[in-house]
């Protein structure tokens, strides 16, 4: 069964009868004169159907628990959209912590993980009640449990390991192979284990939490990660007489960045855990476990586009066609950090004849600043507003002030109603935090 993650457009996009574009009834060139450029634009109603085909997907396994990965894009108002639809959340900082906290969200429902959480990070999420902290580290569990203790409270834990999974992605995205930076190695768990039982006893150990990727596009390797979770689940009760129920498969599932890219339907990927999994309750007889997945960028990506305006353009001599936009690696860092790649469509001349090849460059000072090589677009100029498409994961996210420019406004639009969720930055917010010594004002 087909799933909205596969899409390349946001389900509400079409060409409305001003031969405009339009998502979630509203015009993006209206849009883009309402609200300035560049301009993120969430689709309200895509996240919504992205979230309930994980539900749709993963409710024959009722003790399945969905986490939305907060780090693809944590802002309060999708931090409220997704816990209106029942999901909990995955969170990576005090910043991400407090986000949804201030969002209304049940902080029971609420996982920290990370490789490096801080002693402020670990003391915030026992004060504001965090349900799971899932340890990566000894250093973190010795840490965690001083927090603790000092708290006088038992802290529910997950241990990360590294499960020894290669998965065909970014090098940088791979997280589950043997030689990476997060987790307990596997010839580590026991070491950790007895720790918990013996001295870290301002803990308490819930089960085993496993990533092995992002924008991944394999589906078997979910169930190999199954299959190491669990026998680890039993070796470690015949080994401590401990019992776990709580596994964590993480998340990673890919979307639709280009028209080449065929990533698996959640429904597709579901199967093979639920299969899988209760391949593994039967073969190794036991109860069956609760069952957390962590979707970040297969629920945000889709439904969210980035506008820009057009400015200057450059042709090199027997070479590359230019078009500059407004934006470029500081609103989108993905091209130039991991050579990603996307679809575009003017906003303004949708059903336009493709007449030339084109380059996308970004406004920064960076040769590589790059948005879109060679894509093929109507006949451009000075004003029109580009429409690149599954900017929703990791573009806010990874927003920077590179160059002193301003982190652009971010708009939810539903029914036809556009709202501001992030205000674009001003002058004065940019300088908001700059100090100047007394010695270095002027006498």
């Amino acid at each position: 069964m087909k799933s909205t993650n596969q899409s390349l457009k946001p389900l509400t996009t079409k060409i409305n009868d001003a031969g405009n574009l339009e998502i979630g009834g509203c015009d993006l060139i209206s849009l883009a004169e309402k609200y300035g450029t560049p301009l993120y634009v969430l689709d309200e109603e895509t996240i919504r159907n992205i979230c309930k085909d994980y539900k749709n997907a993963f409710k024959s396994y009722p003790k399945t628990k969905m986490m939305y990965a907060s780090k693809a894009l944590c802002t309060m108002a999708v931090s409220a959209i997704a816990a209106s639809e029942g999901f909990g959340f995955d969170v990576v900082s005090s910043g991400e912590i407090y986000t949804v906290y201030k969002a209304g969200v049940d902080m029971s429902k609420v996982l920290f993980n990370g490789n490096n959480k801080s002693f402020d990070e670990l003391t915030l999420a026992i004060e504001l009640g965090v349900g799971r902290i899932s340890v990566d580290n000894f250093f973190e569990l010795s840490l965690l449990n001083e927090i603790a203790k000092s708290h006088n409270k038992v802290v529910d834990i997950l241990l990360r390991i590294t499960p020894g999974i290669e998965c065909h992605t970014h090098e940088y995205i791979q997280t589950g192979h043997l030689d990476s930076k997060f987790g307990f190695d596997l010839t580590q768990i026991d070491d950790a284990v007895e720790l918990i039982l013996n001295d870290y006893t301002n803990l308490k150990l819930h089960g085993l939490h496993a990533h092995i990727g992002s924008q991944i596009f394999e589906t078997l390797i979910y169930g190999d990660e199954i299959e190491i979770l669990v026998k680890e689940l039993v070796r470690l009760d015949e080994k401590f007489n401990i019992t776990l129920n709580e596994i964590n498969v993480g998340g990673g599932l890919g979307v639709k960045y280009t028209n080449s890219d065929v990533p698996p339907s959640t429904y597709e990927i579901a199967d093979i855990i639920i299969k899988r999994l209760k391949e593994c309750i039967e073969k190794y007889g036991i109860e069956p476990p609760t069952l957390f997945l962590e979707p970040g960028r297969s629920i945000i990506s889709t439904a969210g586009v980035t506008l820009y305006t057009l400015g200057s353009s450059k042709q090199v001599p027997k070479g590359k066609k230019y078009f500059a936009v407004d934006g470029g690696m500081a609103d989108n860092a993905r091209p130039s950090m991991y050579r990603a790649e996307y679809l575009a469509q003017v906003a303004n001349k949708p059903d336009y004849e493709l007449a030339q090849t084109v380059t996308i460059a970004g406004r920064f000072c960076e040769s590589g600043d790059i948005l879109i090589n060679n894509i093929t677009l109507p006949e451009l100029e000075e004003g029109d507003i580009l429409c690149v498409y599954n900017t929703g994961a990791y573009n806010y996210s990874m927003a920077s002030n590179y160059n002193r420019v301003q982190k652009p406004a971010m708009v939810l639009v539903n029914n036809s109603q556009s709202d501001i969720i992030i205000k674009r930055e001003t002058l004065e917010d940019l300088i908001s935090h700059d100090v100047i010594p007394d010695r270095l004002k002027n006498k």
